[in-house]
């Protein structure tokens, strides 16, 4: 029988964010540790690997201070687990759960494992339900489903997190009168970042209705691993247990993904892709998929991770293996942010693979697919011309090719660009599309049907002509 509690004295090493502690018995994997500094400050830890003879265990707190002889370190019997409660939303908490607004902990006996619990795939409810974001660039081409996973693949610089505000502001279900409660998480940012999203939630009146987690940047890299464990589990209490919708927002998974490789590095693991833990893919996925709706049940977790490219590489592990596990994602770019565009949407590289699930007649609108494909397949002929315009000069381009490039443009200027606190609904956004695809030729949409040009297309074209 195992003796929760049992106090071992001194440690045989200490490397980085890790404790090495030999002679131990009885010691399961991710048990959480209580480390007593020689001050008698006292640290959470949790146990990494194990032995039949010695445990590595990662230090959330930190290991200065630590020394090999005077160092305490007590096994709980237990994984990591965090109060949740309802009453947590409008609360601020650091990764491990614990208040860092000021005011005490929330009054619950109820404590859930941060590491969540198996969902059967057969239970899980396919995401059908559209969410407007009011960003014509999501809602249009890159449609959000409720219980879906979609990050936003960004790079520094770019205003992924203006752009995730204003999702957490304005997203709603058209089916239903639903509010959704947010969940933020924050791994290894600057405090203005923190700041940011607490004063965007403040003035659009939401804040009561936001739980954070946040771990910036002069907190330990240990803990960093812990924050969106956190944040998902009281997540998975709020949707499952007391069947609300939330929206879980996460910033920066490249932070995450950091520390990942730096404790692995500590612990003389074999590095894969660019020195990166051979498990990421599982251990990404062992978030990613706390996402969804269960059968039968009236709550849903959607989720938003937010990963900054390195040097804009989306061939680079983090986003690769994100692509791989999430259901598609919405890629910024710097050319457009450089050119005044917000939010900078890339056209063609984003996607929603469940887009077509989430849309159509008696979700959105009946022309909404064929207006989408339309729309996709002119841009990614204007971006075929460009480059032939920029060999050849666009003078000497056809009369067609030159209507692609106005088309481009207002593409751009009218469909993706918006203002960051403009919320259009879907009807809108359609009304759009078709005013700038009636700049083609009737001839060049071959992608939406004849009823539906008679009805938006040759409408506004005899109206434009009549003006």
């Amino acid at each position: 029988m195992k003796v929760a509690g049992l106090e071992y004295r001194g440690v045989s090493s200490i490397d980085g964010p890790l404790v090495f502690i030999d002679n131990i018995r009885d010691i399961a994997y991710d048990e959480l540790v209580e480390i007593t500094t020689p001050t008698g400050d006292v640290r959470l830890g949790q146990v990494l690997d194990v032995t039949a003879s010695a445990a590595v265990v990662q230090v959330f707190g930190g290991t200065v201070g630590l020394s090999q002889e005077k160092t305490k370190a007590r096994f709980l019997g237990s994984a990591l687990k965090i109060p949740v409660s309802k009453d947590m939303l409008g609360r601020v908490f650091d990764g491990l759960g614990r208040p860092k607004d000021g005011l005490p902990e929330p009054l619950t006996a109820d404590r859930r494992d941060v590491n969540g619990m198996p969902v059967n795939p057969y239970s899980r409810e396919y995401p059908r339900d559209f969410i407007q974001t009011g960003i014509s660039s999501i809602d249009l081409m890159n449609t959000l489903v409720r219980g879906q996973k979609l990050p936003i693949f960004s790079g520094n610089g770019l205003p992924h997190n203006r752009m995730a505000a204003q999702i957490a502001r304005q997203a709603k279900l058209l089916s239903e009168e639903v509010e959704f409660s947010i969940v933020f998480a924050a791994m290894g940012v600057k405090y203005d970042v923190a700041r940011f999203f607490i004063d965007s939630f403040e003035r659009s009146g939401v804040l009561h209705n936001v739980a954070m987690f946040l771990s910036l940047a002069d907190d330990p890299s240990a803990e960093r691993l812990v924050t969106p464990r956190s944040a998902l589990t009281l997540a998975e209490y709020l949707a499952f247990d007391l069947g609300m919708h939330v929206l879980v927002i996460i910033t920066d998974m490249s932070n995450y993904c950091e520390a990942l490789r730096e404790i692995a590095t500590a612990r003389g693991e074999i590095p894969s892709r660019k020195g990166y833990p051979g498990y990421l893919y599982s251990d990404l996925a062992s978030m990613y998929e706390r996402a969804g709706r269960l059968r039968g049940g009236a709550g849903s977790i959607t989720q938003m991770p937010i990963l900054t490219m390195p040097s804009d590489d989306i061939s680079h592990p983090i986003p690769d293996l994100t692509g791989y596990i999430t259901e598609g994602q919405i890629v910024l770019e710097r050319d457009m942010h450089q050119r005044g565009i917000y939010p900078p949407v890339a056209g063609l590289p984003s996607l929603s693979r469940l887009m077509k699930d989430g849309i159509g007649k008696g979700r959105t609108r009946d022309d909404h697919p064929r207006v989408a494909s339309q729309l996709f397949a002119a841009y990614s002929k204007v971006k075929d011309i460009r480059s032939l315009a920029s060999v050849i000069g666009e003078e000497e381009l056809s009369p067609v090719d030159k209507l692609y490039l106005k088309f481009g443009a207002e593409f751009e200027n009218k469909v993706v660009s918006q203002g960051e606190f403009e919320d259009r609904p879907i009807q809108r956004t359609l009304e759009i599309g078709w005013e700038v695809l009636k700049i083609l030729p009737r001839s060049e949409l071959l992608r939406v049907s004849e009823e539906e040009l008679a009805k938006y297309y040759d409408e506004a074209v005899t109206i434009k002509s009549k003006k």
